[in-house]
């Protein structure tokens, strides 16, 4: 009897110790995969990237590739902090939903209730064709004489007053159109309900309340601990151009490091920062007038990466670029920056999404 229960427990050891053996083997098989990924995309002597993948919120690879800076050759390091462009439009998006929840805007307000004077053209747009891209105004990255004022320090008024007057694209709600414009007028919205500049609203009601230390504001005149330096390439690589961040504002100013993505990726999901009711409105799989859907909620790509429900999106500013995906149904986030314009994470970011769902 005593020999079969000392039996009986050292095959569950055992079967315990295979387990753990092949689970190790796993991680280290998936960990292996990835770095070979990165590998054949990104030099390791020249601009450098992030890459964060976590599974239940776990982190299952973190690493850094490359040089943070090529002039001094210090090494890409997972702290380091990026420009993360159009990623902003996540916070943006989210702030606006805060000022909802909180019953001080309303998706369906026009635009001229916060912007009396803005040239509508007899249409009626409102909060929600901002965030969803559908409000027909024209791209202000588009508009001619950007660069003559792309180093100035402007005022929020200032940029609207900049392509306000542009002849719109198409009539609200019949086409999607990828826009920063929209994103600045809702930063300029955030400012005037709220009563506190953009910079502020975020880092109060957001980076603080989250516990997003290393996040901000972009400064090119402040020191930024472990700030990565931008790099663009022509025949080499060059030092990036100068634009002044009061120009992307609300639409890609916000700078970040990939463990502070994780931390904004797991408020988002644990209702930190919004009630579940209200996050699932940034979530939705918004439509056109016709009923077509856009595949954009309010501040992420909503699509599909091997069957699966996927929330992305990326950011491209001057020497940088940044892709977060998150698979719900798997509980799945992969976020990569890189500091070089030339070298887009995106696809990368959704091969390693596939590596660690088909891993698991």
């Amino acid at each position: 009897m005593k020999n079969n229960f000392f039996r009986g427990k050292l095959l569950v050891l055992f079967i315990v110790l295979i387990l753990g053996i092949q689970s190790i083997m796993t991680a280290q098989d998936l960990e292996s995969q990835i770095d070979k990924v990165l590998e054949t995309k990104f030099e390791r002597n020249g601009p450098g990237v992030v890459f964060l993948a976590t599974k239940n919120g776990k982190i299952i690879y973190n690493k850094a590739l490359g040089f943070s800076n090529l002039e001094l050759e210090v090494p890409m390091e997972v702290e380091n902090v990026f420009e993360i462009g159009s990623m902003t439009k996540q916070f943006t998006a989210v702030s606006i939903l805060i000022l909802i929840e909180e019953g001080k805007l309303n998706l369906n307000d026009d635009i001229t209730k916060f912007i009396p004077d803005y040239p509508t053209n007899g249409h009626r747009i409102t909060i929600h064709h901002l965030l969803t891209h559908t409000s027909g105004i024209k791209d202000f990255t588009k508009v001619k004489g950007l660069n003559a004022i792309a180093q100035n320090n402007m005022e929020p008024r200032e940029i609207i007053d900049f392509f306000k007057n542009e002849p719109m694209d198409f009539a609200p709600g019949s086409e999607f159109k990828y826009n920063n414009s929209g994103y600045v007028l809702l930063g300029y919205i955030i400012e005037k309900v709220s009563e506190m500049s953009y910079e502020d609203f975020v880092e109060q009601r957001i980076f603080k309340k989250a516990g997003m230390s290393s996040s901000r504001y972009a400064s090119h005149s402040e020191v930024i601990p472990k700030r990565a330096s931008g790099y663009h390439k022509r025949e080499d690589f060059i030092n990036t151009r100068h634009i002044s961040f009061s120009i992307p504002y609300a639409s890609g100013a916000l700078m970040s490091t990939v463990a502070d993505m994780l931390i904004w990726q797991e408020a988002i999901k644990n209702h930190v920062l919004l009630n579940k009711e209200t996050t699932q409105m940034a979530f939705t799989n918004y439509t056109l007038n016709n009923g077509e859907p856009i595949h954009y909620g309010y501040g992420w790509h909503i699509k599909e990466l091997d069957i699966k429900l996927s929330y992305e999106h990326g950011g491209s500013i001057f020497g940088f670029k940044s892709m977060g995906v998150y698979l719900p149904q798997a509980d799945i986030y992969v976020i990569g920056l890189s500091n070089c314009d030339c070298n887009s994470p995106t696809e990368v970011t959704r091969e390693i999404a596939k590596l660690v769902l088909n891993n698991d």
